[in-house]
């Protein structure tokens, strides 16, 4: 069911001609750019971004290497002699760090997950054997993904902390808690859900310092596929690493919407989110949109793109 299942939905290939690399990143353009810049009102910003380097707890799925800091000088270096004052007097500080692309917080490409021997818009497989040729990181870091993005705040909706882990949420949840926000989602928008996992993915870790993949999230239903295609949705976002779902509730299938909506759709991701201050402030003031500017690495071949993605109301 999943193989034809991905072969047979809808697929948005060659809509921005047949070399296109960064998919609904298309739909924002200029105009909309511009349009979604009437959302600041205050000037109040929120960044979206999980801490790096967060003491060694960086969430992180099965797989992926933990974040590794280390300092190549500091003051430590001139006290033993191995630096030396620049002329002047002046010292510095100096560091390095190994991250895993989909590590924390970060903006998957559309090179990122596929199915048979296919990424989006029909670039082949082969394409990815030693770093994606096409439809990598930094296409979309060089295009710029900035425009509008509307919070669902699932737990206010609902009157609970948090949604339960490895639970379905349904697009008809989503578009609720939309609607009680007071914003409908136009074309070229990015809906960011909340659904208060972030805060728990220290409580969540496993014995074995690994993160379960048993989070709750949207996945494939006929009618979300049908939301993202008739409002024309640029991306959606979640403060879970997955995204979605991974244990679909729906298909025999472990993330299905990376193929239906991503590779298939061109819709961007936007993963592993904090969402928490802008929630509280969108709950205080009653206003749920705000400009979203989300600025990943621009790292050529890489199949993410680490970034701290920024909220301005």
């Amino acid at each position: 069911m999943p193989e034809e299942l991905y072969t047979t939905a809808p697929r948005e290939w060659g809509r921005w001609g047949a070399g296109d690399e960064v998919g609904r990143a298309n739909l924002l353009t200029a105009a909309r750019v511009v349009d979604a810049a009437r959302c600041i009102r205050t000037g109040r910003r929120f960044s979206l971004a999980l801490p790096v380097n967060a003491d060694g707890s960086d969430p992180a799925l099965p797989g992926r290497p933990a974040t590794e800091h280390r300092m190549l000088r500091d003051h430590q270096s001139y006290l033993t002699g191995e630096a030396v004052d620049a002329r002047g007097g002046g010292r510095s500080t100096d560091d390095w760090i190994g991250l895993a692309c989909h590590g924390t917080t970060h903006l998957d490409a559309l090179g990122h997950a596929y199915t048979g021997d296919e990424l989006w818009n029909g670039h082949p497989a082969t394409s990815t054997i030693g770093g994606l040729r096409y439809a990598d990181a930094a296409a979309l870091a060089r295009f710029g993904i900035v425009g509008r993005a509307l919070l669902a705040d699932l737990p206010r909706w609902r009157g609970t902390e948090r949604v339960p882990r490895g639970e379905q949420i349904t697009i008809g949840e989503v578009g609720a808690a939309l609607d009680a926000g007071g914003v409908h989602a136009r074309p070229g928008d990015t809906i960011l859900i909340r659904t208060g996992t972030a805060p728990q993915f220290a409580a969540d870790r496993g014995p074995d310092g690994s993160w379960p993949e048993d989070e709750p999230g949207l996945t494939y239903e006929p009618e979300l596929i049908a939301f993202v295609r008739d409002l024309d949705i640029a991306g959606l976002g979640t403060d879970t690493l997955c995204n979605e779902q991974a244990h679909s509730a729906t298909v025999d299938a472990e993330f299905p919407l990376h193929v239906l909506l991503q590779r298939n759709l061109g819709v961007l991701f936007h993963e592993a989110l904090w969402l928490e201050d802008w929630a509280d402030d969108c709950a205080a003031d009653g206003v749920y949109e705000a400009f979203y500017v989300a600025a990943p690495l621009r790292i050529r071949h890489a199949s993410g793109g680490p970034m701290n993605p920024i909220v301005i109301k």
